[in-house]
């Protein structure tokens, strides 16, 4: 099993690296229910955890704000959540919260939010994904703050509320073959406007990176579920391996059209920069799809090489994450040939 965490840049949507990976393998035998174990000792107190140390690691960031599902709709998540980050969260559970100060009347959340008037719309563009076409949509947003209630099984020793921002996003239509858009986002952020609330949406879309990284560890790249390693402790550090090698391979889809402006030294060492220099020069055609367009010195300018080097011709498609990693492997083989000392043999 694998819980990783990234680090994206939320204004351009490069991934700067991995800010957390949890690597562990489950043992036999039938667990105690589940609400007799506190979260400590279950698999999600993994959500806690990552966001204490993204909290801790990115200190130098302008804000943070930890993006999950809705798996991590776990109260305790909420509770204790470092001050320094903001949570989105895609709602699970139709909780309790206090909807009346004077009688502290309770309801449940979801009947609340669908109770509120719409309080504005937005047209998005919602790009294709594996079952789905791209598509232009209106999306119905209500937000409200709400207070969520301690759950009835709740330890204790948490906090008896938690205020948060529900922000409701649906879809006004059906599309065609598929589901409309609904979702629930529970937030650390306030939201007292519209565009405060597609500021929230803006940044929940920026969790389907972490669905193109596991599609990079598997079939999209590294095919990771085909290993054959029977021994789980190899298997876990090789795992860990490729959770990092596939964070490189992300960096280079996302910079590939150079829209997220990072430089070629957050993937590569310095020495690495003349011989991909050098490899471009190589590698360039007569027509101008055939050049490498990017500045020197750019990671769109690498990714442009690590792609021809993984076979992409210049001309059909956008380099994958295959591409990638195959491209990655053959520069590799050459930074060996091109620093080899002859002399030391």
């Amino acid at each position: 099993m694998l819980h990783a965490a990234l680090a994206a840049d939320a204004g351009n949507g490069g991934v700067i690296g991995l800010v957390d990976a949890k690597v562990w393998n489950r043992t036999g035998g039938k667990a105690k229910h589940r609400r007799s174990r506190t979260t400590q000792e279950k698999e999600s107190q993994r959500w806690l955890d990552s966001t204490r140390r993204a909290a801790r690691g990115l200190t130098e960031a302008a804000s943070i704000t930890v993006v999950s599902d809705r798996e991590s709709d776990i109260y305790e998540h909420f509770a204790y959540r470092p001050s320094q980050a903001h949570l989105i969260v895609r709602a699970c559970q139709n909780r309790r919260i206090d909807t009346g100060e004077e009688e502290q009347q309770i309801d449940l959340l979801f009947s609340h939010i669908d109770s509120l008037p719409e309080d504005g719309r937005l047209n998005v563009n919602i790009p294709a994904a594996p079952g789905r076409k791209a598509r232009s949509s209106e999306l119905v947003v209500r937000f409200s703050s709400v207070t969520l209630r301690r759950p009835l099984h709740g330890a204790a020793d948490l906090p008896e509320t938690v205020k948060l921002t529900m922000v409701d996003i649906r879809e006004t239509s059906t599309p065609e073959g598929g589901k409309p858009i609904h979702w629930r986002l529970l937030t650390t952020h306030p939201v007292t406007n519209i565009a405060e609330a597609r500021r929230v949406v803006e940044l929940y879309r920026m969790r389907w990176i972490i669905e193109e990284y596991f599609h990079t560890l598997k079939t999209g790249g590294f095919d990771i579920e085909a290993a054959d390693i029977s021994d789980p402790e190899v298997m876990i550090r090789f795992a860990a391996a490729v959770a990092v090698a596939a964070v490189a391979v992300m960096q280079l889809v996302k910079s590939r059209d150079g829209t997220t402006g990072q430089t070629l030294l957050e993937v590569f060492d310095p020495a690495d920069q003349p011989i991909i220099e050098a490899v471009s020069a190589k590698l360039e055609g007569k027509t101008e799809r055939q050049k490498n367009a990017y500045p020197k010195g750019s990671l769109a300018f690498a990714a442009w090489v690590i792609a021809r080097l993984g076979g992409w011709d210049g001309y059909y498609g956008k380099p994958g994450p295959k591409t990638m990693r195959l491209g990655l492997e053959a520069f590799q083989s050459i930074k060996f040939g091109a620093t080899l000392g002859l002399r030391d043999v």
